[in-house]
């Protein structure tokens, strides 16, 4: 896969899903915010809470890999990530936080038994907490 198919899937995930968020009523404050150890997917309000999301979009993905997507270091820059933007917006540092890690398929082929499918949500909720 190219990086332009890649970047441009991704994108394409991040939109629908950003627009899902807010269809269920989450105030998206940030997409794609960037630090030099590395970048936060949607950074948003559920209600009180700050919620860090990082999401994945399958082109042709299987739903037993999804456990492996998310490993020890990307949780570890994941949350010194979301320290560095609470101590920039101390506005928000009273908020409940939380980890959610967002799958979406979007498979321009046939799918297969197993598979994302196109439109597939799968959100996992406090996916990981700081350790």
């Amino acid at each position: 896969m190219n990086d332009f198919y890649r970047k441009n899937t991704g994108k394409t995930g991040e939109d629908f899903i950003a627009e899902k968020l807010v269809s269920d009523g989450w105030e998206i404050l940030v997409r794609n915010w960037r630090r030099r150890e590395g970048e936060i997917d949607i950074i948003a309000l559920d209600g009180d809470t700050l919620v860090f999301v990082e999401v994945k979009t399958w082109p042709c993905g299987w739903r037993e890999d999804l456990e492996y997507v998310i490993n020890p270091v990307k949780r570890r820059r994941m949350i010194k990530l979301a320290e560095c933007f609470i101590n920039g917006n101390p506005g928000y540092g009273d908020k409940l936080v939380r980890f959610d890690v967002i799958f979406t398929g979007f498979n321009p082929g046939e799918i297969r038994p197993g598979e994302t499918a196109p439109g597939e949500i799968i959100h996992l909720r406090n996916a990981f907490t700081e350790i």
